[in-house]
């Protein structure tokens, strides 16, 4: 009878112990599952875009509504030779806008001269860096039509934007790189397939010395030249 009893208690025991086991269980299964879903939750806010990824389908449509609530038109570029004050022109809306998107948003910095022509063109935007790819990938592929109608030359010291690197027969503008001109008299026989969208206002010495270094055949500087920081100022 004593044994009969030992053993009841001892099954008890047993049971007792396996509900509790399978408790835990199902609780640290609700845990894991709680903390998956606030990881995907977390996930989900990181990657949520905050502008949509540009194309040559919406791109003429997103800069037209920045271009309501984006109303600067000053940029100071900082290189490695120094600073470079900016005043882009408000009449050519889509690529003023276009510029000061991509400042925002940051794209310009780690970014270098990478043509340089002496007494021509210092040509900045872009790099042979994974990076900016990357960034160009985030931002999206787009080109921006020509505007070449409002009066602007392209004089010594402007901002313009060259086309881009494909089948293009319209010169349509590659959107992350653009051009300061340094020739001296200006390079009007660009003018009417290349959109003058600005001009240096302060630093013209600097770009002078960055279209005067030495070069590659292709132009590229030998020592790389980096745009630090573009940033918006008054």
């Amino acid at each position: 009878m004593r044994y009969i009893l030992l053993f009841s208690v001892f099954f008890l025991f047993l049971s007792c112990k396996n509900k509790k086991t399978n408790k835990n269980k199902v609780n640290e299964n609700l845990k894991a599952k709680f903390e998956k879903k606030e990881k995907v939750k977390d996930v989900v806010k990181k990657t949520k875009r905050e502008f949509p990824k540009l194309n040559d389908k919406n791109a003429m449509y997103f800069f037209q509504e920045y271009n309501k609530q984006h109303k600067e038109n000053k940029v100071q570029i900082t290189t490695d030779f120094g600073t470079i004050d900016i005043l882009l022109f408000n009449e050519t809306l889509y690529h003023r806008s276009n510029f000061i998107f991509l400042t925002k948003q940051k794209y310009f910095n780690g970014t270098q001269f990478y043509r340089v022509i002496d007494n021509f063109i210092a040509q900045g935007g872009n790099s042979d860096d994974r990076k900016t790819a990357r960034k160009r990938a985030e931002i999206g592929k787009y080109l921006l039509p020509t505007d070449t109608k409002r009066g602007f030359k392209h004089d010594r010291g402007v901002i313009s934007m060259p086309s881009g690197e494909i089948d293009n027969p319209h010169k349509l503008a590659s959107p992350f790189e653009f051009f300061i001109v340094t020739q001296k008299g200006g390079a009007h026989f660009l003018d009417g397939d290349y959109t003058v969208f600005g001009k240096v206002i302060k630093g013209m010495d600097v770009v002078d010395k960055i279209a005067g270094v030495e070069t590659d055949d292709g132009d590229w500087p030998d020592k790389n030249i980096y745009i630090r920081n573009v940033e918006i100022i008054d």
